[in-house]
């Protein structure tokens, strides 16, 4: 799971980071898989796309989860060069075999509708483009919500992350069993 702060698990102790939950309801389902945490906090898609090799090369994963953009939007940074950064991620990802589920994100509302409507079409284009399966928003059912984020109201706690694992855990079984 190539990711942010919201896949490292951010202000939560190792065994509450999303991959590990996320692993722990596989395999709960009797599927029989490794989520490794590829969870940089603070990290941007070019951040992501920098480190996509030693990522890849030392996990040498089947499927990805790729959940970046959330800083990229919480920066402002501009929706061409995110589409330009994840579109070589996917691309390479794909390259070498492997699946992916692409984790969209939606943009804060403070940067205006022109950049929410640039940024938000995103993901759904390289979903598209690529071919891949897209959840919408990694934080459905849990941004605005705040018994399910910590203080900053960013972050998901504890619980937050099991209501994220639960919305997607069936698109990551059907990525798993797709042929």
């Amino acid at each position: 799971m190539l990711g942010d702060s919201l896949t490292a698990g951010y202000g939560l102790s190792a065994q509450q980071a999303l991959p590990v939950r996320l692993d722990a309801a596989l395999r709960a389902a009797s599927v029989s898989v490794e989520v490794i945490n590829a969870g940089v906090s603070g990290d941007t898609t070019a951040g992501g796309l920098s480190r996509l090799d030693w990522v890849v090369g030392s996990a040498k994963p089947q499927f990805a989860i790729v959940a970046l953009g959330a800083n990229d939007g919480l920066r402002g940074l501009d929706p061409r060069a995110m589409f330009d950064n994840l579109d070589r991620i996917v691309g390479k990802l794909q390259a070498q075999g492997i699946r992916v589920l692409l984790a969209g994100m939606y943009a804060p509302p403070n940067f205006g509708r022109d950049y929410a409507a640039e940024f938000n079409g995103v993901f759904p284009r390289l979903a598209a483009k690529h071919k891949v399966p897209l959840y919408p928003f990694l934080l459905e059912g849990v941004a605005t919500h705040p018994a399910l984020n910590q203080a900053d109201g960013i972050h998901p706690n504890a619980a937050g992350v099991e209501t994220i694992v639960r919305r997607l855990l069936p698109e990551v079984k059907k990525l798993l069993s797709a042929e």
